[in-house]
């Protein structure tokens, strides 16, 4: 670990070529007015292969920043899979897979869950932004884990905010889960993002043009590639000191991150956003 330690240290004290998303310079300084103040960077081992002179370690990055705002201090985290690839005198460090490959297909589940329901009918914004700041980079073990886990999560949040389920056990229709099966809304970047746009009852997403228009408890879904294949899914927890939306996800897991990830590697010039404000009916 103390070669992964090393080049970790060595990017983030400015002695080694940047990686995109670590490089905010642009998006903070520039654009947002935030200076880093700290960052802290942490591997987690969690697979070690050897064989002959070449040795893998897989492990789990966790970055932590600590930015300030004007007057205002918060912490933006996230979790990034890696690998460290030593083969005799070289060495590499690269993403665990493509970034863009987490965001696609239905992988399905490890685990299952109990049912919950809600008989509140209104959405609790508080609830739904508790939920989300208590799993963040954890697993509910009431739930089915999903390889691309980030609407699983989204709609999890949700429910826990008081969105009722409806639909079952069509598929193709409403937004629910049970302990066997769920929608494809439920699970599905893409399938939720036309739910919130259509649905006319429990779970309703109503579309606004600008991020700063949004609220803790509110989703935004994102086309990395501009071709109307919707990928990824997060939720407001806070706004900055522009009134901007702070984010968190799954799948990578990131907590208080900029709404807009033009620090990720999915992110691309084509990206087109979709910014829902959430009520319940």
């Amino acid at each position: 670990m103390d070669a992964i330690k090393k080049y970790w240290h060595d990017i983030v004290n400015g002695r080694q070529r940047q990686v995109k998303w670590l490089d905010k310079k642009f998006l903070l300084a520039e654009k947002r007015k935030i200076k880093i103040v700290q960052t802290k960077v942490n591997g987690i081992t969690h697979q070690r292969l050897r064989y002959d002179e070449r040795e893998e370690i897989r492990y789990l990055l966790h970055c932590k920043f600590l930015m300030k705002q004007k007057h205002k201090f918060y912490i933006e985290e996230c979790i990034l899979p890696y690998v460290f690839i030593r083969d005799g005198k070289s060495t590499v460090h690269r993403p665990l897979q493509k970034f863009n490959d987490y965001y696609k297909g239905d992988q399905l589940y490890l685990q299952q869950r109990k049912d919950h329901s809600h008989r509140d009918s209104k959405y609790n914004r508080r609830e739904a932004v508790l939920y989300a700041e208590r799993w963040w980079n954890d697993y509910n073990p009431d739930y089915k884990i999903f390889r691309n886990d980030c609407t699983n999560y989204i709609s999890q949040c949700l429910h826990a905010g008081g969105a009722p389920m409806w639909g079952a056990p069509k598929r193709d229709a409403g937004w629910w889960y049970n302990n066997k099966d769920w929608s494809y809304s439920w699970s599905l970047s893409h399938s939720l993002r036309w739910y919130l746009s259509g649905s006319s009852m429990g779970l309703i997403g109503v579309e606004v043009e600008s991020p700063e228009k949004l609220l803790p408890g509110d989703v935004i879904c994102y086309d990395f590639e501009g071709d109307n294949r919707w990928d990824h899914t997060t939720i407001v927890v806070a706004k900055d000191e522009r009134d901007m939306p702070l984010v968190n996800a799954h799948t990578n897991s990131s907590r208080h991150r900029y709404w807009s990830y033009e620090d990720s590697l999915a992110w691309t010039p084509k990206i087109k956003y979709k910014f829902f404000k959430i009520i319940v009916k």
